[in-house]
């Protein structure tokens, strides 16, 4: 080794020369996630475990990264590993973009994506939003008297042009207020865990903001001086002027982002969950809840990585580097979302991926559709296998910010203010628990519950991520296929009449989206979802699925070896009275690298599939019946090895895994010693 070491000196100085230490604060620092291909020399050298340590994980995705940068000619650094072999990856002096391009022509990478970010959905600029909603007359006692109150909650009215929209919480509460063993993760901005209101709902949280790539900028991002960890509280999310102007908070930040702390996720946590029957404040949809707090958005959003990464972590899914998560989400709420396509690769892709092993995991994803006044939904919104939520005003028609869409699943009330006239108060708002601080929180803030006058998609998701709470605490196996179709079929019809207000008093039926803007119109299944959600009926029909069950049986019974072939057979029974198996389809849920489709049979009860190594896979069948309701039942098959005879004379050799190859070990080395130099730093 003593001849390489001037060779490897020179090499590390060259790597971690000056100008990667001392950068112009205005130089672009592009962000990217990786994936490399499964048989790149860099995975297959040295693999990373799901459950690896902060350091370890960091270790390995920076020694990818050094050697990736060695190939381009950009020296690289790597942040979250988001799996076994997808990586953050910045680099100071090119743009997101600029370095994609780059990276994409290396043979190593399977695909690049620009590190985006998303952002807590836009609020309208209505001029009544964010006052309170109380009359202008008050109490004896000086006390501003609410005006409607919690009206999305309760019974709808049958007349057109009443409050028709409520979802009928009542009547579910008498069916059950949540089961504390059900767990919803807000993915959002973090929670004030002071609220009186929410005192007593919150499990063990965590704060992503900072994992995805440590630096100057995620700590201004952060906030809270400090990157990831533990600790999930929202000290705020305030921009000013000058944090534009000194450029800490990186290109994703701009002059529409400036404005007071919006305390988002402690908005969306009162709607699911507040505290309820105890004489103060105001009610959750699923008071028994327990809210799982995540926060990943900061000053002017969050990225795509960490966004990702709290999703898995809340669903119990390893990521590289984060502490086991010991309280598992049964539903995920999203109130987030940007622009762009849930493709098959790139951004799209690695939502596609990581929302297929949440539902895998057996959790439901909630995602509301957007405020973009009834264009399109964005990202992830636009994904399969989420729930995605429209808005509506309390007439049942679609309110004016609401995106729409065929990827809509369901709509529910998103607030809406009526008057037009600034000095009176919104009428109709999705009051919520908040904080008063305009930057900084006020601290035990229990005069705000309740006074959150909001309006938007972002206060409609929680509602129905409530009542798929609701619908878990009465089916504890609940998938997210069931929890869809349930939605589906037990929605109330939209109005076609009874619409209207002082902007339109005639409002047009919904068109697809387009460029152009829409507000208030009629809601058709095409563009708002399947219809108004309604919390009792689905309460009630997620109970009745527990009367069905669905057995699978397997041939051979056990010793499924490698390369042999299992048939597997689904049967339904105790279906209600007049109901019947109209349709089984089989998911291959997890193939755990030995089984990668059905061989036949995929969309009937009986089906094959042929595992080609020893190891573990899970299905699912899911039996619909004749009503159109879906009973999902898995099975994880265990195969064992085929047993291999020797050649006479047996045989020599050895060994295993990949080649370390010369680079790979220089690479290593400058990624030690560069995290090393970090460390004392």
């Amino acid at each position: 080794m003593k001849p390489l070491r001037p060779l490897l000196i020179a090499l590390v100085a060259t790597v971690l020369a000056a100008p990667a230490l001392a950068q112009a604060q205005a130089e672009p620092e592009g962000r990217v996630i990786v994936r490399f291909k499964p048989q790149a020399d860099s995975v297959r050298a040295k693999a990373l475990a799901l459950r690896s340590t902060r350091s370890e994980a960091r270790l390995i995705g920076q020694t990818r990264a050094t050697a990736l940068g060695l190939r381009t000619g950009q020296p690289l650094s790597a942040g979250l590993s988001l799996d076994e072999r997808t990586h953050v990856v910045t680099a100071r002096g090119l743009t997101g973009a600029q370095l994609a391009q780059r990276l994409a022509a290396d043979p190593e990478v399977e695909f690049v994506a620009v590190d985006q970010r998303r952002k807590r959905l836009a609020l309208p600029n209505d001029p009544l939003f964010g006052g309170a909603a109380v009359n202008p007359e008050t109490t004896s006692g000086g006390i501003p008297a609410r005006v409607i109150d919690q009206w999305y909650l309760k019974a709808p009215s049958s007349t057109p042009g009443q409050v028709v929209s409520s979802i009928n919480a009542p009547a579910a509460w008498d069916l059950t207020t949540g089961s504390a063993s059900v767990v919803v993760a807000v993915i959002d901005t973090g929670v004030r865990m002071d609220h009186p209101d929410l005192a007593g709902k919150f499990v063990t949280g965590y704060d992503m903001i900072g994992f995805g790539s440590p630096g100057n900028q995620s700590t201004a991002i952060a906030n809270d001086g400090n990157g990831a960890d533990a600790d999930p509280s929202d000290p705020g999310d305030w921009v000013s002027q000058s944090d534009i102007n000194g450029g800490t908070l990186g290109s994703g930040c701009d002059a529409g982002d400036i404005g007071n702390s919006s305390w988002h996720g402690t908005r969306v946590s009162g709607l699911i969950a507040a505290n309820t029957d105890n004489s103060q404040g105001m009610a959750g949809v699923g008071w028994g809840l327990k809210i799982l707090p995540v926060r990943v958005l900061g000053k002017c959003g969050g990225y795509d990585s960490d966004i990702m990464a709290g999703m898995k972590w809340a669903a119990g899914i390893a990521v590289p580097g984060l502490p086991t998560n010991l309280n598992k989400a049964k539903v995920l709420n999203l109130s987030l979302g940007g622009s762009g396509s849930c493709g098959t690769t790139g951004t799209g892709g690695l939502y596609r991926d990581t929302i297929t092993q949440i539902n895998a995991a057996g959790a439901t994803v909630v995602v509301a559709a957007g405020n973009s006044e009834g264009q399109a939904v964005g990202l992830p919104g636009n994904c399969p296998g989420v729930v995605t939520v429209a808005a509506l005003r309390h007439v049942g028609t679609k309110v004016g910010f609401s995106s729409i869409g065929t990827e809509v699943t369901i709509a529910a009330p998103g607030g809406n203010c009526i008057n037009t006239l600034s000095s009176q108060p919104c009428l109709y708002p999705m009051v919520s628990t908040t904080n008063s601080g305009t930057t900084s929180p006020v601290a035990n803030d229990a005069a705000t519950t309740g006074s959150a006058a909001s309006v938007g998609t972002s206060f409609s998701a929680p509602i129905v991520s409530g009542i798929v709470g609701l619908m878990a605490s009465v089916r504890p196996t609940l998938t997210s296929v069931e929890a869809t179709q349930i939605l589906k079929l037990t929605a109330r019809p939209f109005p076609t009449t009874g619409g209207g207000s002082a902007a339109d008093g005639n409002p047009p039926i919904c068109a697809a989206p387009s460029t152009a803007t829409q507000d208030e119109c009629y809601c058709t299944t095409s563009t708002c979802g399947a219809g108004m959600v309604d919390a009792f009926a689905a309460v009630k029909a997620a109970q009745a699925l527990n009367a069905a069950t669905v057995a699978i049986t397997q041939s051979p019974a056990s010793g499924l070896i490698a390369g042999q072939t299992l048939t597997l057979t689904a049967a339904a029974t105790g279906l209600a009275s007049g109901r019947t198996v109209a349709s089984t389809a089989w998911v291959l849920v997890d193939g755990g690298g030995i089984a990668t489709a059905f061989a036949s049979g995929a969309n009937t009860a009986t089906a094959t599939i042929t595992p080609t190594a020893a190891g573990s896979f899970t299905v699912r069948a899911d039996v619909t019946d004749n009503l159109g309701l879906v009973y999902s039942q898995p099975a994880t098959v265990t195969v064992t090895a085929a047993v291999v005879t020797p050649p006479p004379g047996g045989g020599g050799g050895g060994g295993g895994g990949g080649a370390a190859s010369a680079a790979w070990l220089a690479a290593l080395l400058v990624a030690a010693l560069a995290l090393r130099r970090s460390a004392r730093g």
